[in-house]
């Protein structure tokens, strides 16, 4: 069973249920969510909050092509399926889904010293990637003009905050500077979505930003 310490915002549920965040964001509170009972129970309150105002809105006028766009937006949303744990190994049914498989079938990018990554979406709006760090290995030292999500999936990291592991996720935004440093023992797979391009401290980091996505 996954003991989970450090748990989603309620700012985060709320635009997840109003469907208003940026999709990066959506993969990755419904991947949380699927881990969570304790965040599956507030988003279902948050929905059925939400479900009672639809309830006593009154009537609207449409345009006369608003069905094709709620159409075409469905279409590009990603599959959201909180309730269930339909994936196998250690991704959730939304991650799996997104992810196409299993960390054997992802297709990494090193980023050097066995750290690698994936960028699974990215749009103007946010991006969301899997970043594997070997057992031991630290992250450059980094802050953040925006905000990032962090969503542990193996293994456990630590920060200057606290202990991150399985289930946990950590929110970090313009005040925080961090330097995450995967736990000894087993390698560690996070799912991060972040809405601007980080600060790295040193000069190195810095230079392969571009060429990185990150």
């Amino acid at each position: 069973m996954t003991t989970i310490r450090h748990h989603i915002t309620d700012d985060l549920l709320m635009g997840y249920a109003a469907g208003i965040l940026p999709r990066a964001f959506d993969l990755v509170v419904a991947t949380h969510v699927s881990l969570s009972d304790e965040a599956r129970a507030r988003l279902s309150s948050y929905e059925a909050i939400g479900g009672a105002v639809l309830d006593d809105a009154g009537e609207a006028d449409l345009d006369s092509n608003s069905l094709e766009k709620t159409l075409a937006r469905i279409q590009g949303m990603p599959m959201r399926e909180p309730s269930h744990n339909r994936g196998r190994g250690i991704f959730p049914g939304p991650l799996y889904s997104m992810a196409g498989g299993d960390p054997d079938d992802i297709k990494w990018r090193s980023l050097g010293m066995g750290t690698k990554q994936c960028i699974l979406h990215s749009d103007k709006d946010a991006s969301a990637r899997l970043l594997y760090i070997p057992a031991g290995q630290a992250m450059p030292q980094h802050s953040h003009r925006g905000t990032e999500m962090t969503l542990v999936l193996q293994g456990a990291y630590r920060d200057e905050s606290d202990r991150f592991a399985r289930g946990d996720i950590e929110i970090a935004d313009q005040d925080m500077k961090h330097t995450p440093v995967a736990e000894a023992g087993q390698d560690c797979i996070c799912l991060i979505a972040t809405d601007a391009p980080l600060k790295f401290s040193g000069l190195l980091p810095r230079i392969a930003q571009p060429f990185l996505g990150i």
